[in-house]
């Protein structure tokens, strides 16, 4: 299957920090933070009243292959990871050219953590207080995962694979990394991947406070993602998504596309170890990286900067520093580690693809973005003397980047990004 290279010909992206690619990188390398109050809905029943909400998005960003009467068919995690598609669709010149390819051979899997979470609250809510004649008959399509991709596929008549990848906040780099799998044994010879969330709702923000996950930090929202820190206290939930158009090197270049970089390395595992808790020294997710790593046949010391999982929890954010350690050995020291979390929040199943983004943009510019509020590093941390980029960004040119993605159940995802 390595006999076909898989590059990555269009992005497009909505984030806390905007709502194109270009709009989203420039805020993560000028270190801006995308969280604030709570908005979209009426926090104060809760303990927790800050997120990473998407600002400003209006339907129009789905014109001309939807129209407003139709996208309201829509739950918002649809709305945000169609915008990002139809960016990379016409980021990728795909729009002018699909004579060269039959659309059974182009597909899409658009992966989401939870779905429709706000429009199955709104939902139950008008039933139980209104009665079932108030409910949308839209509720269904609303709340299932996979409409995101589903609605793609006849606004731009895809008729190759179509899926939606859940596997908590590891889906959309699964995705990523499936769709590279699925042009190599030759199911498909372009995919738009990547995921799409919008889960910041009482039953969002209240399911993860309950569970203790959450930083409360609500007097200081732009201070309140802080990876790696000794001071964090827990992650910011955050709405967004990232997709990526995936094609063969050769297709690329015979249409004169754009090319970003190439994914050249991808792997996944599974901790086996807890529900919630990663396994100790990030057990699972070392087996991902060094996966990662020899299906893109690299060395460790080969690899220039990693987009870190890290979330800005009190546990996970040490064992993946420790992970990392372990799998880059020595050349871990001084070894460019960030985590963009601290800018958009945690965007759960739209994490990894908004992450592997920012990663391919690295890539190409030689600008590896930071991790803000690092402000005093976690001792634990520390030690492996990894630079985790505090505060500034910083220009090196590199040729190859990891990006991490983990999530509950014990699921692990690794990306490797390399300049063609």
């Amino acid at each position: 299957m390595k006999d076909k290279r898989v590059v990555i010909t269009g992005i497009g992206a909505v984030t806390p920090l905007g709502l194109t690619v270009q709009e989203s990188w420039s805020g993560a390398l000028g270190g801006r933070s995308g969280i604030g109050p709570i908005t979209l809905f009426d926090s104060g029943i809760l303990p927790v009243h800050i997120a990473g909400e998407v600002k400003g998005f209006g339907f129009e960003r789905l014109a001309p292959q939807f129209s407003t009467k139709d996208a309201r068919k829509l739950g918002r995690f649809a709305h945000l990871g169609l915008a990002a598609a139809l960016e990379a669709y016409r980021d990728s010149g795909w729009e002018g050219s699909r004579d060269r390819v039959a659309p059974e051979r182009f597909g899409a899997i658009i992966g989401s953590g939870i779905g429709g979470l706000p429009e199955i609250q709104d939902t139950y809510d008008d039933l139980m207080k209104r009665g079932f004649r108030r409910m949308t008959p839209f509720f269904i399509l609303q709340a299932i995962t996979n409409m995101a991709a589903g609605a793609l596929s006849p606004a731009l008549n895809l008729k190759g694979p179509n899926l939606c990848n859940v596997s908590a906040c590891a889906s959309s780099a699964h995705a990523i990394g499936e769709s590279v799998r699925m042009i190599q044994r030759g199911d498909a010879d372009v995919m738009l991947a990547g995921g799409a969330e919008a889960a910041v709702c009482a039953l969002g923000i209240g399911g993860f406070a309950a569970m203790r996950a959450l930083s409360e930090r609500n007097d200081a929202p732009e201070r309140a993602s802080r990876p790696f820190d000794r001071d964090r206290d827990g992650f910011v939930l955050g709405e967004g998504a990232g997709i990526m158009v995936l094609e063969t090197l050769d297709l690329a270049r015979s249409r004169g596309a754009r090319i970003y970089g190439e994914v050249s390395g991808y792997g996944l595992s599974a901790d086996a170890h807890n529900l919630t808790s990663p396994a100790p020294e990030a057990e699972g997710a070392q087996r991902a990286m060094r996966s990662a790593l020899a299906d893109a046949g690299l060395a460790p010391e080969a690899i220039g900067y990693v987009n870190a999982h890290s979330t800005s929890t009190p546990a996970g954010d040490v064992e993946e520093a420790r992970g990392i350690a372990r799998v880059f050995g020595a050349s871990t020291k001084g070894l460019p580690v960030s985590s963009t979390k601290s800018m958009t929040g945690h965007t759960l199943g739209a994490a990894g693809a908004i992450e592997a983004i920012f990663t391919t943009l690295a890539v190409v510019e030689g600008k590896l973005p930071p991790t803000l509020n690092l402000d005093n590093t976690d001792p634990e941390c520390a030690r492996f003397g990894i630079n985790f980029i505090p505060k500034m960004a910083i220009d090196k040119p590199i040729r190859h980047a990891m990006s991490n993605s983990f999530g509950f159940g014990g699921t692990n995802a690794a990306l490797i990004i390399s300049r063609i």
